[in-house]
C-alpha cells in the first residue's frame, strides 16, 4: 500500500466523569467518614463501603448510602459545593447519555460525513467542540456514514483502469454495471486539549469497497477497496468569534493529514498523501464544510497517479441539511482550474421506522464525475446506489 488521499452531545455538567479513577480515594474517604461519625448507642457504625450499602434494606436509604460513598452532593446543595454544576445549565439526561430517541438525525457528507444527534450545535455535538460535549479520549464513534448499497448501478464501468505511470495491460475481468457498494468508517479522539484550549486530535479510518456480488461468472470479486486513515486536528472557534451575519455560526477549524490507497499490485495500484485545512459553519438545521488540500510530493517512480488532483480536485465543499426525519447532503469536489473535472455527490437517508430515527435508515446515493474510487480517479461515470445504513454509535 502506498500513501493517501474528510454534530453529538454530552451534558454540560458530568461531575463524575473521573469516577473510576477516584474510587480508591472515595473508598478511603468513606471509611474515614464512617470512623469519624460518633457511634449510635443502639448499634455500632459499620465502615462505609459497597458491602455495607448493599446490606441496607430500604431502597431510599440504600441509594443514599451509595450516593454518600460516591461523594455525590446532598439534595439542595448549592453550585458552590458542586463546582462542575456551576459550569453551565444541565442538559436533558437522555441527550447527556447519548441515548437514541432524542430527535436523532443522520447526515452524510464529506469532511465529517455526519451522523449526529441534535444538540445546541451540530458541529459541537459531532466533534465535541464545547466543554459540555467533551467525552474523553479513545471512545470509538462513527465518522463518515456506514452503509451497504446492495444495488449500485454505474453508467460506464471502468474495465481497463490506467494512469500515466501505470498503463493498462489489456482488458480486465468482465465486470457488470450493477454491483454493491460498502463503506465502513470510525474515529476516536486520541488527545484532548492539545496545544490550544479545547482543541482535540482525532484518528479516523474509512474503508470503501465496490463488490461485484451479482457477478457469479467472475466469482463475485471485490472490484476495488480504498483504505483511508487520517489524523484530524479540530480547533473550536472561540465563542466571541462564532457569530456571523444572517444567523450563521463559524464553529470550527480543522487541519488534517490523510493517506489513501487501494492496496492493489501494479498496474492497478493507486495512492496519494495529502494535508488539508478546513472550516465548519452552521445555521440551524444546515451545516457547511469546506476544505483545501495539498498533495505531498512523491518520487516519480513511486507515483501511481501523478495527475490525480487534476481529476479529483484540491477543494471540497459539503452542505448538509437536517430538516427532520430525512437528511440530505451535497458534496462538490473541484480543482478550481478546470470545471470539466471534479465531482458531485448527493446522499439522502430516511428512517425505516419513523418511531426509531436512530435505527435502520434507507440510504440513497447519486454520484457523477471523476474519482468515486481511487481506481476510477480519471474515469468519468454516473452512478446511483440504494440500500441501508449499517450502524451508528
Amino acid at each position: 500500500m502506498r500513501e493517501d488521499a474528510q454534530h453529538p452531545f454530552r451534558a454540560a455538567a458530568e461531575p463524575h466523569a473521573g469516577r473510576l479513577r477516584a474510587l480508591p480515594l472515595l473508598f478511603a474517604g468513606g471509611a474515614l467518614l464512617a470512623w469519624a461519625v460518633p457511634a449510635r448507642a443502639e448499634a455500632p457504625v459499620q465502615p462505609l463501603s459497597l458491602r455495607s450499602c448493599a446490606e441496607v434494606a430500604a431502597d431510599a436509604e440504600r441509594l443514599a448510602c451509595y450516593d454518600r460513598l460516591a461523594g455525590r452532593p446532598e439534595p439542595g446543595a448549592t453550585a458552590a459545593s458542586n463546582p462542575a454544576a456551576a459550569e453551565g445549565p444541565a442538559l436533558p439526561a437522555a441527550a447527556a447519555e447519548g441515548r437514541p430517541g432524542e430527535a436523532a438525525a443522520v447526515a452524510t457528507g464529506s469532511g465529517p460525513g455526519l451522523q449526529v444527534r441534535r444538540s445546541h450545535s451540530l458541529w459541537s455535538s459531532f466533534w465535541e467542540l464545547d466543554r459540555a460535549d467533551k467525552r474523553g479520549t479513545f471512545r470509538f464513534k462513527t465518522y463518515r456514514p456506514n452503509f451497504l448499497l446492495p444495488v449500485h448501478y454505474t453508467t460506464d464501468i471502468n474495465r481497463r483502469p490506467d494512469s500515466p505511470t501505470r498503463p493498462s495491460t489489456g482488458s480486465g475481468p468482465d465486470y457488470k454495471r450493477i454491483e454493491a457498494k460498502l463503506q465502513l468508517s470510525v474515529r476516536t479522539k486520541i488527545a484532548e486539549g492539545l496545544l490550544l484550549p479545547d482543541a482535540d486530535l482525532w484518528f479516523g479510518y474509512t474503508q470503501q469497497s465496490l463488490w461485484q456480488v451479482w457477478n457469479r461468472k467472475e466469482s463475485s470479486p471485490f472490484r476495488n477497496t480504498d483504505f483511508e486513515p487520517e489524523l484530524i486536528y479540530v480547533v473550536p472557534v472561540p465563542e466571541g468569534l462564532r457569530r456571523l451575519p444572517g444567523g450563521w455560526q463559524f464553529s470550527m477549524l480543522q487541519a488534517g493529514l490523510a493517506h489513501q490507497s487501494n492496496g492493489q499490485p501494479d498496474p492497478l495500484s493507486r495512492s496519494w498523501n495529502r494535508v488539508y485545512v478546513g472550516a465548519g459553519l452552521e445555521r440551524g438545521e444546515i451545516t457547511v464544510y469546506g476544505r483545501v488540500s495539498k498533495r505531498l510530493r512523491e518520487d516519480a517512480e513511486d507515483n501511481d497517479n501523478p495527475d490525480l488532483t487534476r481529476y479529483v480536485g484540491r477543494t471540497e465543499l459539503a452542505v448538509t441539511w437536517l430538516p427532520g426525519s430525512a437528511t440530505a447532503s451535497l458534496r462538490w469536489r473541484q480543482n478550481l482550474r478546470d470545471l470539466k473535472h471534479g465531482s458531485l455527490q448527493l446522499d439522502w437517508t430516511y428512517p425505516v421506522d419513523r418511531a426509531q430515527p436512530d435505527g435502520l435508515r434507507w440510504y440513497l446515493q447519486a454520484f457523477t464525475g471523476y474519482g468515486e474510487t481511487l481506481l476510477d480517479y480519471n474515469h468519468k461515470q454516473t452512478s446511483l446506489g440504494a440500500g441501508l445504513t449499517l450502524f451508528e454509535f
